[in-house]
């Protein structure tokens, strides 16, 4: 009986025009969107890294098309879909998360069968057999869309010759990673160069030379001015002593925010797919700038100064940073990039920067659990920023050029995507 309705279903969708009347009843549940965010947090697997990002973006994409293809509350993200009267907006969010998540992480399939079951379980038989065909062909191509993107592409060759102020590996012979993020295919971005920041102050500036002694000081491993605050706080967003990653917290602070803002569905679902997409689209700007300028990290130019043709600039041969350096050059920072980013989509998204977070990082055994409270999206986001200088890994004049162009990335998205209709 029930793979007749799909059937019938999908032949009345496909006669159907988008647009029919507001239908009655209880309000579609919120917490559909947070509950297969939730889901993908803990099932997305550690090998991606910072590219878990791309799972996040693409499912909250297909969640929300498939949501908003039902309520027809603001523009599509990518696609709309037909769909018949009655259908249900939960019942298609769930669908379209399970089939993402199914796609990109076959392994899980059983864990994303049983909760789609539960989920549908609660609700009208009647809704959900419309509302599921919506939500697979949402999916269906949401995944066409992305599947060539080349997030996860092979990498790309990449190499400077060895002179000051050009990067080169903190190891001997290693090679640069995420070098085929620049190839890749934005989700909200006209081009992956739209937003790329300008180039950076010069060795031989003032700048250069007053934020290389910052680092110098407060970034070494031996630091006798970085505070027990500031060291944690660096280890923290580096996910040192933790399991919990940056893009885990602001999914985090996302889910608080619907809660705390009684969003809809679909409004929900719009929050995330913005936060996500815009994270993803800040880190392939960002590290796209990186294989543009070539910038020495921290490591290199500290031990390396009496090269850098600065008199206000003092080489120390020993210099070593808190953190391991990441395997790719300095200019302009990922981190502050990805705070900023996330910090203004939602307070764009709900219209507002201030709000009451209350964040929490799950140790990594034997590491007890840190949460730590903010009173606004851009304290978060600029202890994020300011993490990497307590870190040793990046100077802060790369930090504001990463946050003032990702700002402009996500203003650009509110702009143009998914719009109150």
């Amino acid at each position: 009986m029930f793979t007749r309705q799909l059937v019938a279903a999908a032949l009345l969708c496909a006669l159907l025009p988008i647009h029919r009347p507001a239908e009655a009843g209880p309000p579609p549940d919120p917490g559909v969107v947070i509950e297969w965010n939730q889901l993908a947090q803990a099932t997305i697997p550690a090998s991606a890294g910072p590219l878990a990002m791309r799972y996040y973006a693409i499912l909250h994409v297909a969640m929300f098309d498939a949501a908003n293809s039902i309520t027809e509350s603001y523009t599509p993200f990518k696609t709309a879909v037909n769909a018949a009267p009655g259908a249900s907006p939960e019942a298609a969010a769930a669908q379209a998360a399970r089939d993402v998540l199914v796609a990109l992480i076959p392994a899980q399939k059983k864990t994303y069968d049983a909760a789609l079951r539960a989920r549908l379980a609660n609700l009208p038989p009647e809704r959900v057999a419309t509302g599921v065909i919506v939500g697979k062909v949402a999916a269906n191509r949401t995944l066409k869309w992305r599947a060539n993107d080349g997030i996860f592409g092979p990498p790309v060759p990449f190499a400077l010759p060895q002179l000051p102020g050009m990067w080169q590996p903190a190891v001997p012979g290693g090679q640069p990673a995420l070098t085929q993020l620049p190839t890749a295919v934005p989700f909200t971005m006209t081009s992956i160069t739209q937003f790329l920041v300008p180039r950076h102050p010069e060795m031989t500036s003032e700048r250069y030379a007053r934020d290389f002694e910052e680092v110098r000081l407060i970034g070494a491993r031996a630091s006798t001015t970085r505070t027990a605050t500031q060291t944690q706080t660096a280890q923290l967003f580096a996910s040192v002593i933790t399991g919990t990653n940056n893009f885990n917290i602001w999914n985090n602070v996302a889910r608080d925010v619907v809660l705390a803002k009684k969003l809809s569905l679909t409004e929900a679902a719009r929050l995330f797919a913005f936060l996500d997409t815009t994270m993803m689209d800040s880190l392939l700007s960002t590290q796209t700038g990186k294989f543009i300028y070539g910038l020495w990290r921290p490591v290199t130019a500290i031990p390396g100064a009496d090269a850098d043709l600065n008199p206000a600039t003092t080489a120390d041969p020993s210099w070593q940073p808190l953190l391991a350096t990441p395997p790719y050059p300095s200019y302009p920072g990922n981190m502050a990039g990805l705070g900023a980013c996330a910090a203004e989509a939602l307070a764009t998204g709900t219209g507002s920067d201030e709000f009451a977070i209350s964040a929490t990082w799950v140790g990594a055994p034997p590491n007890a659990n840190v949460t730590r409270q903010y009173s606004s999206f851009w304290q978060l986001a600029q202890e994020q920023a300011d993490s990497r200088i307590y870190g040793g890994l990046h100077y802060r004049f790369e930090n504001e050029a990463s946050q003032l162009a990702c700002l402009k990335l996500v203003q650009h998205a509110y702009a143009k995507l998914m719009l109150k209709r």
